[in-house]
């Protein structure tokens, strides 16, 4: 009966995970899939919920798919200048913390944990504590 238990909080955190996880990015999907995975179906439940939350955080993004045109203009009108960088423009980059001007986005988008700048022309979405970047806004 035990088993039995376990595996139907498994799956119920499969099947209401991925509300829970939309427009969280990668690793927010994982942090909060995880936390949900844990409560519903304990330590089982938490590396479930954990992969799933990764995956559907990953194809949402920080910003939601609708979002993503919109705020993409919201960048264009302001015509911020672009940080020349060097390296490969990539989720899990690094920029430095200084030459980089890094922009809050507005709150309609709900993303006040990150930041954002124009990289080799792009629209980054960026952690401020890192200035990793977490999600390129195409």
């Amino acid at each position: 009966m035990k088993r039995y238990s376990l595996v139907a909080a498994a799956f119920a955190t499969i099947v209401l995970l991925p509300a829970a996880a939309a427009a969280q990015g990668v690793p927010g999907g994982i942090e909060r899939g995880s936390r949900e995975g844990e409560r519903a179906a304990g330590p089982v439940g938490a590396v479930v919920g954990g992969a799933i939350g990764g995956v559907v955080g990953g194809v949402n993004g920080v910003l939601g798919i609708d979002q993503r045109p919109r705020f993409r203009s919201y960048v264009a009108e302001r015509h911020y200048p672009s940080y020349t960088y060097d390296g490969e423009v990539r989720v899990g980059a690094d920029l430095p913390g200084e030459g980089v001007t890094y922009y809050d986005v507005p709150p309609e988008y709900g993303t006040h944990d990150y930041r954002y700048t124009v990289v080799n022309g792009r629209t980054v979405l960026v952690d401020p504590r890192t200035h990793r970047i977490v999600e390129i806004v195409e």
